[in-house]
């Protein structure tokens, strides 16, 4: 991986882990809590009754399922949905089995960073929508907005569901959506879901259960890094932390250095020093009123068609077209 002047890497893991922990504060992608055992343990959260957010964006597509697919295709043309960040797809078949029942010409297309996850939605589909045309496709966010604009030769409906784009500070979440904006046609259509500010405390809790699911998807990207970089992270040294600023709308989870420690990666040819209570930062999950969602969606050249949301507005998913 070393040369005399210059690190190099094989693969945009090793260097986001050398880059993020080599930097000050340090920080790793919460895109690589997912493999196996993270996309399992991201099921179990999902069915976390602190978990409001699953619940309550499966609520908004029950409650208003034939007016959203009526947006999405009044004349029943034909259109591709193509969902950034499918996972196991268990909302998005609320849809999708609507659609098939009632005749809309439609075609999936999930996209996924994790190939399991890719799997073992392609095979449910096969098992409970036989009827719908499915090409799934691997790959990040950031790789599938480079060719989104020549996906498809017919209507585009790109989702984005379970506020996804909460991953993301304000700046970059405007790039995301300029970049989706910009391989859009005109009669293309963005359906994007939000999570809505609420008691700060249902937010900490969603974040933080008492059974420990959450601290163990936070901690899997330092197994992770222990099985494929070879390293020796113990992770029970780390402290999952949650913290919720309501004014920012801000939550963001840390993982905490419990003692004066030093880890090793071999692959990386690198030695990680902590001090006590030193941080990691992992991720971000930003939550949303109505005003910033529209001042989103003006910077970046959206216009908002229609929104839904469940009976406690804890939730809602934006209608989008191109200005």
């Amino acid at each position: 991986m070393n040369t005399d002047d210059t690190v190099t890497f094989t693969t945009q893991f090793e260097e986001d882990v050398y880059t993020g922990l080599t930097d000050f504060p340090k920080h790793l992608s919460s895109k690589y809590f997912y493999d196996k055992t993270g996309d399992k343990l991201f099921q179990d959260i999902m069915a976390m009754p602190e978990y409001y957010l699953t619940n309550s964006e499966h609520e908004v597509l029950s409650l208003h399922t034939r007016p959203i697919l009526h947006a999405f295709d009044s004349q029943k043309e034909g259109f591709d949905l193509i969902e950034l960040g499918a996972g196991d797809g268990l909302k998005t078949k609320i849809l999708l089995k609507y659609a098939i029942a009632n005749k809309y010409d439609v075609q999936y297309m999930p996209i996924d960073i994790s190939q399991n996850a890719l799997n073992g939605l392609s095979n449910s589909l096969q098992n409970e929508i036989p009827d719908l045309k499915v090409q799934a496709q691997r790959g990040t966010y950031f790789d599938i907005l480079k060719q989104l604009k020549t996906m498809s030769t017919r209507k585009k409906v790109i989702m984005v569901l379970g506020s996804n784009i909460g991953n993301l500070l304000h700046p970059q979440a405007i790039d995301f959506l300029k970049n989706i904006q910009e391989a859009m046609n005109p009669d293309d259509l963005l359906f994007m879901g939000f999570d809505l500010k609420k008691n700060p405390q249902t937010i900490l809790d969603a974040y933080n259960d008492s059974t420990g699911i959450t601290a163990a998807f936070n901690k899997n990207v330092l197994v992770r890094i222990n099985r494929e970089l070879k390293a020796n992270f113990d992770p029970s040294k780390f402290k999952h932390w949650e913290t919720y600023d309501p004014e920012t709308g801000t939550a963001k989870s840390y993982l905490v250095s419990t003692e004066r420690q030093d880890v090793e990666i071999k692959n990386l040819d690198l030695k990680i020093s902590f001090d006590a209570w030193e941080s990691i930062h992992t991720e971000i999950s930003q939550k949303y009123d109505h005003p910033i969602i529209k001042w989103l969606a003006d910077e970046s050249n959206l216009k908002v068609l229609d929104q839904f949301s469940d009976n406690k507005n804890y939730y809602a998913n934006y209608l989008f077209t191109v200005k």
